[in-house]
């Protein structure tokens, strides 16, 4: 190239386990980067997070899209199932199916087979919790400064 210019030629991760996308493809999954991983959607709802990073190696793998209210019996089926230790201590709705667990690969197709049945364990629909929570916040805070106005809300 003249004066040794060269093109910026943008090179695309390789997308993480990428076999669980092919598992879902009747359902026309769709993606979007997250957190440096991929979210894969099914209509409204996301139902997975693709992860492998060099950072945090023990949560790579498949994340699930659940709440703690599902996560006994799922761990009837995953018993490699556990929380994402890279979201903090304790307990987290999102549990992580680990890619170093012996059965990772037969674990994430057996997801596969629930998110393909509508199994309602798997998938959220994002921001819809979130959306309540802040109307409540909201509405607390609005009570809270009427009070110190002098005003009945």
């Amino acid at each position: 190239m003249p004066g040794g210019e060269r093109l910026a030629v943008k090179k695309h991760k390789p997308i993480p386990h990428e076999f669980v996308l092919e598992a879902i493809a009747p359902l026309s999954p769709w993606t979007r980067p997250m957190f440096g991983c991929l979210a894969v959607y099914v209509q409204e709802k996301i139902v997975l997070i693709l992860r492998d990073k060099e950072d945090h190696a023990s949560d790579n793998g498949v994340w699930l899209a659940t709440t703690e209210e599902h996560h006994e019996s799922l761990r009837r089926e995953f018993p490699s199932m556990r929380s994402i230790r890279v979201l903090g201590s304790g307990v987290t709705g999102w549990q992580v199916l680990p890619a170093s667990a012996e059965e990772f690969e037969a674990a994430a197709l057996r997801a596969c087979e629930l998110i393909l049945s509508g199994d309602p364990r798997i998938g959220k629909i994002p921001g819809a919790k979130r959306a309540v929570g802040s109307k409540s916040k909201r509405k607390e805070k609005t009570s809270k400064q009427a009070k110190k106005h002098g005003k009945n809300a």
